[in-house]
């Protein structure tokens, strides 16, 4: 797989409101130099791109056009946003099996064209289809990755910050394991300005424990219910997060992210994928990194991954 980067180009597969917000974020970003919107909604996909064009003047030098999966050649990124939507009362789970056979089709619809760049898979449910995905697509290690807990850990970080009255940049911390019920909170390395959150809190003279820490993970692990509950769809955060992970690729930044993967053995899992922070660059998850989690964090990223597996075995 090339890790050359050139033109900055990007594919968004899926022109619904995700994809299309993804598309309008990275454009007013400038994060890709071209930007080629792909969908079977032919015309809906074109107006699209039309309406995105038109905020560039003074905003952004990319180049947004509709196209086809033809376009997925020479593409430094393409990132997967296509199927259905989570509908009021459902988990990303419960769109397993309609999302897989839709995935099924774009894997093969990229797979006659592909020829470089990295694959990221933002569809839900993440964790299932990125593994499906990097299965069919037999690409190097990494160059198949998923969104994961990337969203999830910035919702977990302004949950943190409205308990503590500080602002969410402030915090540092992730979430692992599943974008979904059982994501993990890894408390034993978020810190509040360089400080451990226990500690920070004690100096700050404000209650910590178990039954606080597990009302900011309720919160968190439900905050994307509440959005579809109040409006029917949540994309405006994901759009935000993919930037995030994009501008990695595209301009060979690595950084580290909660985004997943298919795992070699990384905190005792195997073929399943699930977030763990990782490097993310120009070729997708570059280094899984290995941390020293709390039993509690180890015993909880296990049952997220022994869950997925269960899931992979009835597809």
């Amino acid at each position: 797989m090339s890790c050359v980067i050139g033109n900055r180009k990007v594919a968004v597969i899926g022109a619904g409101c995700v994809g299309s917000s993804i598309a309008f974020a990275l454009a007013l970003r400038d994060a890709a130099q071209e930007i080629v919107l792909i969908d079977v909604d032919r015309e809906k996909c074109r107006g699209e791109a039309l309406d995105i064009r038109q905020c560039l003047p003074g905003a952004g030098t990319a180049e947004v056009y509709a196209g086809d999966y033809r376009d997925c050649a020479d593409c430094d990124l393409m990132i997967v946003t296509a199927g259905r939507n989570r509908n009021p009362g459902e988990s990303r789970l419960d769109m397993a099996g309609e999302n897989v056979r839709i995935m099924r089709t774009v894997a093969d619809s990229v797979s006659r064209y592909y020829t470089s760049g990295c694959l990221l898979i933002i569809s839900n449910p993440v964790d299932i289809l990125t593994f499906k995905f990097d299965e069919w697509m037999g690409l190097s290690d990494g160059a198949v990755f998923g969104s994961g807990c990337v969203l999830d850990t910035s919702r977990f970080l302004c949950c943190a910050a409205d308990y503590l009255g500080t602002d969410a940049g402030e915090i540092s911390g992730y979430l692992v394991g599943e974008h979904g019920e059982s994501q993990v909170p890894v408390w034993s390395r978020v810190t509040v300005g360089g400080i451990l959150i226990e500690e920070y809190c004690r100096k700050a003279g404000l209650p910590w424990n178990s039954d606080i820490r597990e009302a900011i993970a309720f919160k968190t692990r439900t905050m994307g219910t509440e959005i579809i509950r109040a409006k029917g769809k949540t994309h405006y955060g994901i759009a935000a997060c993919v930037c995030q992970i994009a501008e990695a690729v595209l301009r060979q930044r690595p950084v580290i992210l909660p985004v997943t993967s298919t795992l070699t053995g990384e905190y005792g899992c195997r073929k399943a994928a699930l977030s763990v922070p990782s490097l993310v660059g120009p070729a997708g998850v570059q280094q899984r990194i290995c941390e020293k989690w709390t039993a509690e964090e180890y015993r909880g990223f296990s049952e997220a991954a022994e869950k997925m597996k269960g899931i992979l075995r009835r597809l």
